[in-house]
């Protein structure tokens, strides 16, 4: 049994842009990478972490503890890095 030939669809390519897009800016959020400076990064905590660290502020703390803790020696070949 032959099947017969589907027209072709006139309607347009999913890959397509919409002349005009109505977007709901009641449910944005703000970039919290916005103000970010070019020195800074991002780093996500394992779950283990976040149950010792409640703030950013303690992370910040502990690792300048850390660093501190290292010979003067290796800390200032680190910063000409």
């Amino acid at each position: 049994m032959k099947t017969a030939k589907k027209p072709a669809s006139k309607t347009k390519k999913s890959d397509d842009l919409a002349s005009h897009y109505d977007f709901d800016y009641s449910k944005a959020k703000p970039n919290r990478f916005a103000g970010l400076h070019k020195d800074q990064m991002i780093v996500l905590l394992d779950k283990e972490f976040t149950r010792i660290f409640k703030s950013p502020d303690e992370v910040t703390n502990a690792l300048r503890s850390l660093i501190h803790a290292f010979p003067k020696k290796m800390r200032s070949s680190q910063k000409n890095s």
